[in-house]
């Protein structure tokens, strides 16, 4: 029951800050006496701080109380087909560091994917231990089927049909005393939107995150949606165009197929393609943002073509999960701007109920590191579900 009661004291401050002891008992229905006690332990854990006296108030002036900035950090980690992005936040959910890194792992090899993530989960760790910060959580978003053991069963586009990621990252920081969780990628960059994205708190939406591999984030009535076993949000490999080209999952048309990054890359810059295969597609999204900007009527239509396929994925999504707005994430947040008119009108000629305008269609503006975000978020949010450190000695 302590434990809960700190959570509860904890979520409060974090939302709430600055607030006074008498506010929490106040909205949370425990008597002061046990909220001070409560504000005791937490300040020796050092997860918060009192900031000084306000007299602002009926009474006595008031201590009041935020979230300690030191001396703790959380990291997220994304691992995609072509490149690794790291960040790490202290628990006030400010940025201690950004990485980004090109990663080749369309070309994997047994063993590469966990090597690359461990070496790079290890440098975050090293430097935060070197700013004397304790590291509370590490969470990896993966792309494909992440089973709850952390294991990615899955990953075509890492050139893997099994991935042992989170066996590897046990060995590689060598059984750590803090909880290391793989998940999808997709869930946390949900988790992300949901938590502080422009459309934040919004009970019902599916953030939809688009580049090499496309997935899907669910929030239903403010909870992710993972399905039996972990496996929702596949949204890459629902079959839009019967006639399509080849997924890397074995079957044709599915959405990934006709309207991930490498499609666009091969309808909008075909002499890229003749060049041979893309490993890191940074510099072709650079170029196609480029082109658009500048109006090249070839790169256009090919954005426009594709807003139209990826607007059927998303209008089968919105008839089945119903939600409040669709997010497009990673890459396609950066071509929002040529992909929403077209997607947007897809969705319109799909509707169920004429006239009905349905869900909301809008760009990410946390992208394009919001599954990594995400991961340091969940590392954060198991501190309200009693995870917490112990008292400083």
């Amino acid at each position: 029951m302590r434990t809960t009661n700190l959570a509860v004291v904890l979520r409060f401050v974090r939302t709430h800050a600055p607030c006074s002891r008498a506010d929490i008992a106040a909205s949370t229905g425990l008597n002061k006496a046990t909220v001070s006690s409560l504000v005791t332990d937490l300040l020796e854990r050092r997860l918060l701080r009192e900031t000084g006296l306000t007299e602002n108030r009926i009474g006595r002036p008031a201590s009041m109380l935020t979230l300690q900035s030191r001396p703790y950090a959380a990291i997220g980690i994304e691992l995609a087909a072509d490149h690794l992005v790291a960040i790490a936040v202290d628990l006030t959910g400010e940025r201690l560091l950004t990485w980004r890194r090109a990663y080749p792992g369309l070309d994997g090899t047994a063993g590469r994917a966990e090597a690359a993530v461990a070496a790079l989960a290890g440098r975050v760790v090293a430097k935060m231990a070197a700013q004397e910060r304790r590291v509370l959580g590490l969470t990896v978003g993966a792309p494909g089927l992440v089973a709850p053991g952390g294991g990615v069963r899955f990953a075509p586009h890492l050139g893997r049909t099994e991935l042992e990621l989170g066996a590897a990252l046990e060995r590689g920081l060598r059984h750590p005393e803090y909880d290391v969780v793989i998940d999808s990628a997709a869930n946390l960059a949900a988790l992300a939107e949901h938590r502080i994205g422009a459309e934040a708190d919004t009970p019902n939406m599916l953030t939809l995150i688009g580049d090499v591999e496309i997935g899907a984030g669910i929030v239903a009535d403010g909870r992710t949606l993972r399905g039996a076993r972990g496996f929702a949000g596949q949204a890459g490999h629902l079959q839009v165009d019967c006639a399509g080209p080849r997924c890397r999952c074995g079957r044709h048309g599915c959405l990934e197929a006709v309207a991930g990054l490498p499609a666009l890359v091969r309808r909008a810059l075909p002499d890229t393609v003749r060049d041979g295969p893309v490993t890191d597609f940074a510099p072709e999204l650079e170029r196609i943002t480029a082109l658009a900007g500048n109006g090249d009527a070839h790169v256009t239509a090919a954005l426009a073509e594709t807003g139209r396929l990826l607007g059927r994925g998303v209008s089968m999504l919105a008839e089945l999960l119903d939600p409040q707005v669709v997010v497009l994430g990673g890459s396609f947040a950066a071509l929002a701007r040529w992909l929403l008119p077209a997607v947007e009108a897809e969705l319109a000629s799909r509707v169920a109920v004429p006239g009905d305008p349905g869900c909301r269609v809008t760009a990410s503006t946390l992208h394009p590191d919001a599954a990594a975000l995400g991961g340091a978020m969940l590392a954060l949010d198991r501190l309200e579900d009693g995870k917490l450190p112990a008292p400083a000695a």
